[in-house]
């Protein structure tokens, strides 16, 4: 089983999309998939048309009252799972603070399930915190996406900084350009120039579609809805990309 994570230390820089969207390809392609929404906002949740309410809360999950197993959803497409968001995961920093190692403890929750699913896609909060360790301690492969903006881009160095000064395993970090409007110069010629220059940051890059933002009102991928657009290309390739590294690593 491998374990991917969508994270960012931003917000609004469109990790919940990339987690649906890449869950979707990645169940399409036959791997059993979770989803695990780990915001307290509960928007991949809410995508996926599942009710953001966790029994017991994080903290039952963190101190064993209850496991993944028992919160866990199916969704309306095939081999693809749901763990619900919970508003208490607001709290989850204290609830894991008050544990045996600690950082440690979402990488444990999640080895039950290795027999189950081949792909466990973690959605993650924007945070550096011991939720973020915890995320970073148990995936494979970090996808971070970035918007087209030199602050984005030094949020990034910030974040390649946090996991490399984190002891013991880390993951592949793959950073990616999202929200890209090729009709602004700025977002072209940063496009073109972070691949170069950040071996990390990988050439494929998602669009500003409002097919995208459609998925709200839809209440799914974008490919199951509009397989035809260039968002969908956009993911998909992404996708690709994502599956060689997980395949690889």
């Amino acid at each position: 089983m491998k374990v991917l994570a969508t994270y960012n230390i931003k917000g609004g820089v469109g990790k919940t999309s990339t987690a649906v969207n890449i869950a979707y390809f990645a169940a399409r392609d036959g791997l059993r998939t979770l989803l695990w929404d780990l915001d307290p906002q509960g928007s991949a949740t809410y995508l996926f048309r599942g009710r953001p309410k966790v029994k017991g809360g994080g903290k039952a999950l963190v101190r064993g009252e209850r496991t993944l197993d028992d919160g866990i959803r199916g969704t309306d497409f095939r081999n693809l799972d749901l763990m619900p968001a919970d508003f208490s995961y607001r709290n989850l920093d204290l609830d894991l603070d008050s544990t045996k190692r600690p950082t440690d403890r979402i990488r444990r929750l999640l080895a039950p399930l290795k027999e189950d699913y081949d792909l466990v896609v973690l959605d993650c909060p924007p945070s550096v915190s011991l939720v973020s360790e915890n995320v970073v301690h148990a995936s494979d492969v970090l996808l971070v996406p970035l918007i087209p903006a030199m602050l984005s881009v030094r949020t990034y160095d910030q974040l390649i900084d946090f996991v490399d000064t984190m002891p013991g395993r880390k993951p592949q970090v793959m950073g990616f350009l999202s929200m890209v409007d090729r009709r602004k110069k700025a977002h072209r010629d940063i496009t073109e120039r972070l691949p170069a220059d950040h071996a990390s940051i990988v050439p494929e890059a998602i669009p500003n579609r409002v097919v995208i933002e459609q998925m709200a009102d839809v209440r799914a991928p974008v490919p199951a809805f509009a397989p035809a657009s260039s968002a969908t290309a956009a993911y998909e390739a992404l996708w690709s990309r994502v599956q060689s590294a997980l395949t690889t690593g």
